[in-house]
């Protein structure tokens, strides 16, 4: 088998994923669930303490809710009589962490280095997990099959470190895709209010609008030296947050995913059956490599197709024996591809997904040996693992832009 030699980078590439208004977000789509037809997002409504308390504060609220005034953190005396329509709901923490869990697993997917900084918001670091995708289109990616398959929406930062992922994701808000890389801090970070700042906190406000510090603009250029005799270290850190520098690690606690997959959005609606098998090659290709990247096998495979009219297609069969080997897992997935395919309909969407993974010492079977092809494969997957996944690319994969 034919391999050709490509570059590949190796930047940092982080992503900050931030659940939109959590709370209520998660509180509708439970009621949803259960047969309520009313989505409470549409509405004025709260999440709040106990009702019968008049001292309850407000926990999340609605659009609606904050268009006419409604605040997190004031009581529910405070804002019924700025909106009298207000309908409230106690918040359910069992759900809660279930729709954290489920985020999290399906980020699993993507890379196992994931920090869980809050409930509802994580860092990813994606640096050797792209294969031959954009850290933007893995973003545009995470962003749609959160709102596609778990039921909310999430905001997501790309950038180069967390500081600027973060802020990234808190700009324009719901269910949006920002950048903040160094080279776009002075157009987009610079000219925001400096409270807006990750850690700034409401008492520094003062004493920096007191030493003539407005915008975080003005806290980056301002002399780092004299700011760390005012402020001491805070100020340091303040001065390089305001210029986009930090060097903080993704903090993750190693977990094995349940599912690994991957999809792809064709640039062109193809209804030609070669073609689209060469998409699922370079799709098994990433999948399989990810597998043996986490020492799982697989024991069930299955693939997806979208239709030109947006109708999802999917189909899974259950692997002969569990495996991580390119070849055979391709096999598969060409005979469920052939067995779901039949009309020639026009495809927009190609996504391929190994389920059922068991770690590699746990093979059920005496007979579970793998093909001779699991030596080219793991010698594919040193020369990847040291120069990037798209350092060497199959003859037989597909460069989804030249099918056209």
């Amino acid at each position: 088998m034919f391999y050709n030699w490509i570059g590949d980078s190796m930047e940092r590439q982080i992503l900050h994923v931030d659940v939109n208004n959590a709370f209520l977000s998660w509180t509708a789509v439970e009621r949803l669930k259960h047969g309520e037809k009313i989505d409470i997002r549409t509405i004025p409504a709260a999440i709040c303490g106990d009702e019968n308390k008049r001292s309850g504060i407000i926990l999340a609220k609605s659009t609606l809710a904050k268009s006419v005034g409604v605040v997190t953190g004031e009581t529910i005396y405070q804002a019924t009589r700025k909106c009298p329509n207000l309908t409230l709901f106690k918040p359910d923490f069992n759900a809660y962490r279930e729709y954290s869990k489920a985020l999290y697993n399906l980020l699993l997917e993507y890379t196992y280095k994931i920090e869980r900084f809050s409930i509802d918001e994580c860092f990813l670091d994606m640096t050797g997990f792209l294969m031959n995708d954009t850290l933007l289109s893995k973003a545009i990616e995470i962003n749609r099959r959160v709102k596609e398959e778990l039921g909310f929406t999430v905001n997501v930062g790309v950038s180069e470190n967390k500081l600027l992922a973060k802020m990234a994701s808190d700009f324009t808000k719901p269910d949006k895709i920002h950048t903040l890389y160094r080279n776009e801090i002075r157009t987009k970070m610079w000219p925001l209010d400096v409270s807006e700042l990750f850690m700034i906190g409401r008492r520094s406000v003062p004493k920096l609008n007191s030493i003539g510090i407005h915008k975080i603009g003005d806290l980056a250029n301002f002399d780092k030296n004299v700011l760390i005799k005012k402020m001491g270290k805070f100020g340091a850190m303040a001065w390089e947050y305001a210029n986009g520098i930090d060097n903080s690690e993704v903090n993750y606690i190693r977990e094995k995913p349940k599912s690994i997959g991957n999809s792809v959005t064709l640039p062109v609606d193809i209804s030609n059956a070669e073609k689209i098998e060469r998409v699922l090659l370079s799709l098994v290709e990433q999948v399989t490599f990810r597998l043996r990247k986490e020492e799982l096998l697989a024991m069930v495979a299955s693939v997806q197709l979208r239709t030109h009219d947006f109708k999802d297609i999917a189909h899974q069969s259950k692997l002969d024996i569990a495996t991580s080997n390119t070849k055979d897992i391709y096999a598969k997935a060409k005979e469920i591809f052939k067995e779901m395919y039949k009309y020639n309909i026009p495809i927009r969407l190609v996504g391929f997904r190994v389920e059922k993974l068991i770690e590699k010492d746990e093979q059920i079977s005496m007979f579970n040996t793998e093909s001779n092809t699991k030596n080219l494969d793991k010698t594919i997957d040193d020369l990847r693992n040291k120069y990037g996944y798209n350092s060497i690319k199959k003859a037989g994969e597909v460069d989804i832009y030249m099918l056209h």
